[in-house]
């Protein structure tokens, strides 16, 4: 299986709009989100990621074939954190094949610094998942806080990567 991960440029917009509706439709039974009245989810922040600095958007590809996408920016929740996965999408059919984990080390590599993932206080499946890869990842040197405030509530684990060694080509 190979498994690429590339920038994603201003013309793949409307491609990580359509796939955000697969994926607020996954999060919604964590989210209790509805469709707009023209039976959309929405994402407001999506254009920011053409047009501000500190964001980053990524497509997924599983053999050639679109299957998700990943949002990294600097918005974090800790004052420490320097980057952030705010958006983390691969497509049902590609999971449980070790794809989400590819990806993230991936991204992971990409950009070195003191890291935050933060998951929805609901959603056990993706607290799972983060805290195998991130542990996976580091070695298990990690740490975890819970968020719980007027901006969000669920776990937050927190790594830096800075020094770690770059991955054999």
């Amino acid at each position: 299986m190979k498994i690429e991960v590339t920038q994603a440029t201003v013309g793949d917009k409307s491609l990580i709009q359509r796939m955000m509706e697969l994926y607020q439709y996954d999060l919604s039974e964590f989210e209790k989100n509805d469709l707009d009245s023209h039976g959309s989810f929405g994402y407001p922040w999506l254009d920011h990621y053409w047009c501000e600095n500190g964001r980053y958007p990524f497509i997924v590809y599983v053999d050639g074939k679109i299957s998700g996408f990943v949002l990294v920016n600097q918005k974090t929740y800790l004052p420490s954190s320097e980057w952030a996965i705010s958006e983390f999408f691969i497509m049902r059919r590609y999971r449980r094949q070790g794809v989400g984990k590819a990806v993230a080390f991936s991204i992971f590599d990409r950009f070195r610094g003191k890291w935050e993932v933060h998951e929805i206080e609901d959603n056990v499946p993706s607290q799972l998942f983060w805290r195998k890869v991130i542990s996976d990842y580091t070695h298990g040197q990690y740490s975890e806080t819970n968020l719980s405030d007027e901006r969000s509530r669920g776990p937050i684990q927190c790594f830096e990567n800075r020094e770690k060694s770059l991955p054999l080509k």
